[in-house]
């Protein structure tokens, strides 16, 4: 595995692997690799001849009291990883390579979506995801690239941008990769103390019983997030952030579960915030 800083180096080699016949295929991350980017990377490596990684904390989407500083980037041991997964190339740029003239004037504008849910929570975090998307989408050209559901909101997001902008590079969802208690894998699992990690499945729990509920017949989407809210609210140590019932295509907000919809909670539990999702059941599937 070869690993780069360079931009102008990932394009090349890019553009190398592409002129012999390979799909690219690009798996972003932030670093602190866990198995969730694992099977996001191995199916890359299973569909694809040449399969880039990237590792860059990207300050754009962290706001002024998130965890920037703090955020694990365990360096070494993800090189590592990456190569045991098959990985041919890994871009590890810094925060020059990928802002060569300081905070960017020229921003990608997320839309209404960007606004509600996390981009509610989070003022301008969506803005910063698109923009280092776009940027390494844009170093890394035409490829296959792979993202997990667990973001569902930030994956629904990029492949609008690159649908509405015609950028020649597929996006492919990943299904969550979770503990056997439920809890969707996240670098932010770190922060938990043993207490917090035993109280942290509860979103999976709410979101699941929200399933269970739309499958014996429940339709009102209020009903749902009541329970949901009712849920996360009785653990002790999660304070909710947010419960939602979304149409799985346009994310607009139900009332009532009548084609394909998604759950989604955020809460905090200790100082990590953890969110998730669950497609829930529509005719019989999930």
């Amino acid at each position: 595995m070869d690993v780069t800083g360079s931009a102008a180096t990932l394009r090349a080699a890019c553009d190398a692997a592409r002129a012999h016949g390979h799909t690219v295929g690009f798996v972003p991350t932030m670093g602190a690799i866990h198995r969730g980017h694992a099977r996001l990377l191995r199916q890359a490596r299973h569909e694809c001849g040449f399969v880039v990684a990237s590792i860059f904390v990207n300050p754009l989407q962290f706001g002024a009291t998130e965890d920037l500083a703090a955020y694990p980037r365990p360096i070494e041991r993800d090189t590592a990883e990456a190569e045991r997964l098959g990985c041919d190339l890994l871009f590890v740029p810094d925060e020059k390579e990928m802002y060569p003239n300081g905070p960017h004037t020229i921003t990608v504008d997320p839309g209404p979506l960007g606004d509600c849910l996390e981009g509610a929570s989070r003022p301008e975090h969506f803005r910063g995801v698109l923009t280092v998307v776009a940027k390494l989408f844009g170093m890394v050209g035409p490829s296959r690239a792979y993202f997990g559901e667990k973001d569902a909101q930030q994956l629904a997001l990029v492949r609008r941008m690159a649908a509405e902008l015609n950028l020649p590079v597929t996006v492919v969802p990943v299904p969550t990769v979770r503990e056997p208690d439920g809890l969707a894998l996240s670098s932010r699992n770190a922060y938990l103390s043993p207490d917090e990690r035993q109280a942290a499945p509860v979103l999976f729990e709410a979101l699941s019983d929200a399933a269970e509920r739309v499958r014996e017949g429940e339709r009102d989407a209020d009903v749902l997030r009541a329970e949901m809210a009712r849920r996360i609210g009785a653990e002790p140590l999660a304070r909710l952030d947010y419960v939602a019932i979304v149409d799985d295509e346009t994310w607009e907000d139900v009332k009532r579960v009548e084609r394909p919809a998604r759950a989604l909670a955020a809460a905090r539990v200790g100082p990590a915030r953890l969110i998730d999702n669950l497609l829930l059941p529509w005719d019989g599937g999930e």
